[in-house]
């Protein structure tokens, strides 16, 4: 069942429950496309998508260009030469842009997978803060705000904040991988010492 029509259930199983139970409801949203560009990691994972989609784009064009100046030696070209020459230099150059084309498809994709790789990783771990987060304040259900639909809903059940600060203090106090110490050098052996000239 889609994410949307789930949460569409869960909303109408809420305005199902008995009064008794609604005065017991204690519900909170987060905002995890705010949150994704909030937390260091997010921001650090978006700079280093972004300075691969450009120095792709730069490859692009920097073809693009010489593909540009190609065509324009033919153009000038074309009369000179045999309708065989030419026809073969324009299936040429056609047979270029369509492998450019291709590439850049299928670098996007590659983009949008490392992208899709990047953020799920920091999704997965702002979960068991959220959880931590309505365990804490006694929270029976967390929506997320873009998904949910909601329209209207006060500041005051906005998590997004307090998972942004604990997400950075949990980056922060997370042991980072330490390199190796260097193992000290070997006792260097003396070099030999030449013999004395005899006399």
């Amino acid at each position: 069942m889609p994410q949307r029509s789930l949460i569409t259930l869960s909303l109408a199983l809420i305005l199902s429950f008995p009064a008794v139970a609604l005065a017991e409801l204690k519900v909170g949203y987060v905002d995890l496309q705010r949150a994704l560009l909030e937390v260091q990691e997010g921001r650090e994972a978006k700079k280093r998508l972004q300075v691969q989609l450009d120095a792709k784009q730069k490859d692009l064009d920097r073809e693009q260009e010489a593909l540009r100046k190609e065509k324009e030696v033919l153009d000038k070209q074309a009369s000179m030469m045999s309708e065989e020459t030419r026809n073969q230099r324009q299936i040429d150059l056609q047979k270029k842009l369509f492998e450019l084309a291709q590439r850049w498809e299928k670098g996007k994709l590659e983009m949008a997978q490392m992208e899709r790789t990047e953020l799920q990783a920091i999704f997965q771990k702002m979960d068991p803060i959220i959880a931590q987060i309505a365990e804490r304040e006694g929270l029976t259900m967390v929506f997320e705000k873009t998904d949910s639909g909601i329209v209207y809903a006060p500041q005051s059940l906005d998590l997004t904040n307090e998972l942004v600060r604990l997400y950075n203090d949990r980056s922060k106090s997370s042991p980072k991988p330490k390199d190796k110490p260097a193992k000290p050098d070997a006792p260097k052996a003396d070099a030999p010492k030449a013999d004395a000239p005899k006399k």
